[in-house]
């Protein structure tokens, strides 16, 4: 039987459609994609992720720098970094943010079908870790509204990739100044026995419920990668375009020498569609009749109105080329564009 959120009765009486993630019983949408997903980048949007993993890990901050890829001491206490978990062949076990506590006390949030193996190699480096998943529901707030939201909550103003603690709706919570859909907002962590309280509390306050289906339109349109589209463990991180998450120059970590050894020979890009069709994962990607990539990850946007793509291709296909995505057997003309697909307003 998969996993029900906390959250999962008022889901329910909300008239969600669910689908599983990760084992995982989680909405896909209420009232539909494209209205939930126009919200979070008109208005305000709410999503439940409490499906993402928990780890509470505490010890040295150097001997986690050993188990991830970015730099973790440049953080101060109440700041955030995204990072990837490297197997040894250089290799994506999982990305995820790290939350700095102290630099002995972190939380991290990896994705949910990875959780378990980022908390056994994290245990392995002589870490003690605490998988605290279902103890903690994960709220999302997000869109260029949230912020006062929020606020008449009482949360208080935040930096972005930080994070403190806050009453809301009563119940006290830890809320960071993250997100997945490239506009304002922060997520919000309750316990689970009074979550409840705080999820009606923001959509009281005026935000859609939104599903899993418009979280992945809207991490789309930003060039988000995704584990298991993007990111995987047996294609070399350097070929999708995280080197800004890497930081070989810290010090040794898992998967640094096959990291620097990897020649970049792929690279991750954006597909802008130029006629009818709406590419999807796994399509061939050519250009003057030879092929040069694949998708990972393709939709429709409901912001730009037409058919994008994120896909692998070869070194040499630059921004601005033409290139064709076969489409269920049809060749369907596509711009190779600088991601984003729609300008990031996370800070601003």
């Amino acid at each position: 039987m998969p996993i029900e959120s906390p959250l999962h009765p008022l889901h329910v009486a909300a008239g969600a459609k669910f689908a599983d993630f990760a084992g995982w019983s989680m909405p896909l949408e209420y009232t539909g994609v494209v209205s939930e997903h126009t919200a979070v980048r008109e208005a305000v949007g709410v999503f439940d992720v409490s499906h993402l993993g928990t780890l509470m890990v505490r010890g040295p901050v150097d001997i986690l720098n050993t188990v991830l890829t970015n730099d973790l001491s440049r953080l101060a206490d109440g700041q955030a970094q995204y990072t990837l978990c490297l197997n040894e062949s250089g290799g994506v076990v999982d990305d995820l943010i790290a939350y700095r506590i102290s630099d002995h006390e972190f939380l991290l949030i990896p994705n949910a079908a990875n959780c378990a193996e980022v908390a056994q190699r994290l245990g392995r480096s002589g870490l003690t870790v605490s998988d605290v998943t279902r103890e903690i529901a994960i709220i999302a707030v997000q869109g260029p509204d949230s912020d006062a939201l929020v606020a008449e909550l009482g949360v208080p103003q935040l930096e972005y990739m930080s994070f403190g603690t806050a009453e809301v709706a009563g119940v006290q919570c830890t809320v960071c100044r993250t997100g997945y859909t490239g506009e304002r907002g922060v997520e919000i962590l309750a316990p689970v026995d009074a979550a409840g309280d705080v999820w009606s509390a923001v959509v009281s306050g005026g935000a859609m419920p939104c599903g899993l289906g418009a979280r992945d339109t809207l991490r789309t349109e930003m060039g988000y990668p995704l584990h298991g589209h993007e990111l995987l463990p047996d294609v070399p991180a350097r070929w999708s375009s995280v080197s800004w998450a890497v930081a070989p120059d810290k010090g040794d970590f898992v998967g640094r020498a096959a990291y620097v050894a990897a020649e970049a020979d792929e690279k991750v890009v954006g597909l802008k569609v130029t006629e009818r069709g709406v590419p999807r994962p796994h399509m061939v990607v050519t250009a003057n009749g030879r092929e040069v990539g694949m998708t990972t990850s393709g939709t429709f946007s409901p912001t730009l109105k037409t058919g994008i793509a994120l896909a692998r291709v070869s070194r040499d296909v630059s921004v601005g080329d033409t290139v064709q995505i076969n489409v269920r057997g049809r060749e369907v003309g596509a711009e190779v564009i600088k991601l984003p697909f729609v300008p990031a307003r996370v800070r601003g």
